[in-house]
């Protein structure tokens, strides 16, 4: 069953909202296109990146590469217009630049395993930590859920927030406590959350299992 407790938020607040979310979007495609130019993951002294990028990668280089391919295309089609042939440039450049800016945030922004806790990762956007005093268990635990899903929905065991890649999450956090995590946006699809249960899709869950095992061990 779907959360939606939360009061609907008026069109002032949500423009503001997505305003914010844009402009963050914007400034980490270049600051996750520098991390790739500068080789540095996103991933504390000490700790392990899991990947989560694999089912879709396919997809987003092609992507990638047609729209590296459009642009001298659309440049021959609007050469005769001087004013036009500017802007649609601008925009296929623009265009490129933010899908590479996501391709190298889903590359150098992977889950994170260390020394202070678990960061749930997705994209430009999503940065989620959660300290080992809050977590109980890591399993590898995959399940598939239904199309257009909500992150944050009500289980068995109270509410989960699910972090998954194409429906299918395969790791599962279970948490001490009610933990509050924070969504991108704002209530009820983000903002903040008390959840019992994190689920997410880790490209290796193995990995993610070893890394966290010590952690888990020492605390």
């Amino acid at each position: 069953m779907t959360i939606d407790v939360a009061p609907a938020p008026s069109r002032g607040r949500r423009a503001l909202s997505m305003l914010a979310r844009a402009l963050h979007a914007e400034l980490r495609v270049y600051s996750s296109i520098g991390r790739a130019i500068a080789r540095r993951p996103a991933v504390e002294p000490g700790g392990t990146g899991v990947g989560y990028h694999r089912p879709v990668l396919t997809v987003l280089v092609m992507f990638i590469v047609l729209s590296a391919i459009e642009i001298p295309i659309l440049d021959l089609i609007v050469h005769p217009w001087p004013v036009v042939r500017i802007a649609v440039l601008v925009l296929g450049i623009w265009g490129l630049t933010w899908m590479l800016g996501l391709l190298c945030a889903m590359l150098l922004r992977p889950h994170a395993v260390g020394p202070s806790g678990i960061r749930v990762r997705n994209g430009l956007e999503v940065d989620v930590a959660i300290p080992w005093s809050a977590i109980a268990s890591v399993a590898i635990a995959r399940r598939v859920d239904e199309p257009k899903t909500p992150r944050v929905t009500e289980g068995p065991s109270g509410r989960e927030y699910a972090e998954r890649m194409q429906n299918e999450t395969n790791i599962l956090i279970e948490l001490e406590r009610p933990t509050t995590v924070r969504l991108p946006g704002i209530a009820p699809r983000g903002g903040e959350h008390d959840v019992v249960e994190v689920r997410l899709w880790a490209d290796d869950p193995r990995a993610f299992l070893d890394a966290a095992r010590p952690f888990l061990v020492d605390g």
